[in-house]
């Protein structure tokens, strides 16, 4: 049976009506999560990041930096890719060792998401013990800072003045952001966890 058209009419603003209903429905919990969690910087007291969150990220500068063979690293080199970052003396003291390896070792544990991160010795004097590095760490992109290029790079790190000997872990995301850190007492698995987490959850790099 047809139906008469002044009644169809009537409820076609109804219908309207129930949809935007359902789309309010759906989205604002989505829409007040974001507001939150971006906007106003609550984060659930669960919160599972076993890493320090670095907020607001912090962008690093798109710089040519000189690698340990005198060559420059191309200026993009922190985007495209998650990258863990290490900053210290190139003569790689006891603390410098441990996070090299745990990057090394956390980075092979990824399994075929081993490819969208990399890893990267920043280089603050003494460059370089490269017997040690080549041979315990191929694969390690080294660049020094002792250098305008790369102390202008080092100053937009939280602490800039610390960063060179605080032994951290720091972790940038794909498009160069500057997201978390660890510290030398943080949990050895923590840095695994948090990646694991950031690649299920994210569709860059």
């Amino acid at each position: 049976m047809n139906v008469p058209a002044d009644r169809a009419d009537a409820n076609a603003p109804r219908s309207r009506k129930q949809v935007w209903i359902l789309v309010a429905v759906f989205f604002a919990p989505l829409l007040l999560a974001f507001l939150f969690y971006y906007g106003l910087g609550i984060r659930p007291a669960g919160s599972t990041n076993r890493g320090e969150l670095i907020h607001p990220p912090v962008t690093l500068p798109e710089t040519e930096l000189v690698a340990a063979d005198e060559q420059n690293l191309p200026a993009n080199t922190l985007r495209g890719k998650w990258t863990m970052v290490f900053i210290g003396d190139g003569a790689c003291n006891e603390r410098c060792r441990e996070a090299l390896t745990l990057m090394r070792q956390t980075r092979l544990a990824l399994g075929d998401d081993m490819t969208r991160i990399q890893r990267l010795f920043l280089i603050s004097a003494n460059c370089c013990d490269r017997a040690y590095l080549d041979k315990e760490h191929p694969g390690l992109l080294l660049a020094r800072i002792d250098n305008p290029p790369g102390e202008a790079l080092l100053q937009t790190f939280p602490d800039a003045v610390q960063a060179t000997n605080g032994g951290r872990i720091y972790l940038v995301d794909p498009l160069g952001n500057l997201m978390m850190s660890y510290a030398p007492g943080a949990p050895p698995k923590g840095l695994l966890e948090d990646l694991k987490k950031l690649f299920k959850l994210s569709h860059i790099g």
